[in-house]
């Protein structure tokens, strides 16, 4: 890997943003947007070698499987489109012969169970077509789980919720927590045999938000050897910034920084330890970010506080690449007998 700090990014929302501001077009995402967190140039700048793009519907949407087949058309499409700077990826060998090319290994994730209108063969054709992960649930509850934000009106997983569990593993597709309810990470890494991720949560100890992990999850990581990747979402990484906007917003909002961002990198590290660490800035996702983390090629600057908070380089590469690598390796067996369909 050519990056003293190469990340594999764990959810980017470019694909919705590109459906609702520039009607699912493709055009000049080769060059700089300002409007976006998201191109190819910052890309590169960043030293980002291998991206999960989020193939996110809303969990309202009226027909969220048909939206969802859009989305992951949308980014086949953006990879065709941009064949010398992205490669589709979906195992650990893929994604290391697509960064051996020079080419940013590109991952598609699916956020929410109700991307699969509870329906097992939707969720096996999703994964034929390279859907990596899939979020179980969104800031709504599913009929099989409980959110974060939602009415936690099952109290975790369901025996319905087990089976989309058991089934997602049994065809190596990773089960994403992010955005679950504690009671639903808890459940799920009771039935869980593989490695589990959290695709872009921060910690309960630094900020108490819902959308969070408190440290009793994180403790289990390295008995399940999964990875929680640290978001730069303000409201789930400053409790200060949770408590503004909760009080309406007013004024300006206090200042979040790349240190707030690092304590979370830190006590996650500290809890889960540092084989079961990533990063998932939820680039394009979020209308806020720190400003010194305002798009996607500021991640030298993690690097750079971390580093200055005496992170030496292993360390480093497991956070930005290493621990999601040794993740999808761990699954691959499974997942590479699905038939890709392009």
């Amino acid at each position: 890997m050519t990056s003293p700090f190469p990340v594999i990014d764990g959810h980017n929302d470019l694909p919705w943003e590109r459906r609702e501001s520039h009607g699912s077009g493709l055009d000049g995402i080769d060059t700089e947007q300002d409007s976006l967190h998201t191109d190819l140039p910052k890309l590169r700048a960043g030293g980002v070698v291998g991206q999960f793009w989020s193939v996110f519907v809303p969990a309202d949407d009226p027909d969220p499987v048909r939206t969802t087949l859009q989305q992951v058309d949308l980014v086949h499409r953006m990879v065709d489109r941009y064949p010398d700077d992205l490669a589709l990826a979906r195992t650990d060998g893929e994604v290391r012969a697509a960064i051996d090319s020079g080419r940013i290994a590109s991952l598609l994730g699916a956020e929410g169970g109700h991307s699969i209108g509870d329906d097992l063969a939707v969720l096996r054709t999703l994964a034929r077509l390279g859907v990596r992960y899939m979020t179980l649930t969104h800031n709504d509850d599913t009929p099989w789980a409980d959110s974060a934000t939602g009415a936690r009106a099952h109290g975790g997983l369901t025996d319905r919720g087990r089976e989309v569990v058991v089934e997602m593993e049994r065809i190596g597709m990773l089960v994403d927590l992010s955005h679950t309810a504690p009671a639903t990470m808890r459940d799920t890494l009771d039935v869980a045999t593989r490695p589990v991720v959290f695709s872009h949560s921060s910690t309960v100890a630094i900020d108490d938000h819902p959308r969070n992990v408190p440290d009793d999850v994180l403790g289990r990581l390295a008995d399940n050897g999964g990875v929680v990747m640290l978001t730069f979402v303000p409201k789930f990484v400053s409790r200060a910034w949770a408590d503004w906007e909760e009080a309406g917003s007013e004024g300006e909002g206090p200042l979040v920084t790349v240190s707030d961002v690092a304590d979370h990198v830190e006590h996650a590290r500290e809890v889960a330890g540092a084989a079961h660490i990533g990063l998932g800035g939820d680039y394009d996702g979020t209308p806020v970010l720190p400003p010194d983390l305002r798009d996607v090629s500021r991640y030298p600057v993690l690097a750079a506080e971390l580093e200055r908070r005496g992170w030496g380089a292993a360390d480093l590469e497991a956070l930005a690449s290493g621990n999601v690598l040794r993740v999808l390796e761990a699954t691959d067996d499974r997942f590479a007998r699905t038939a890709l369909v392009r």
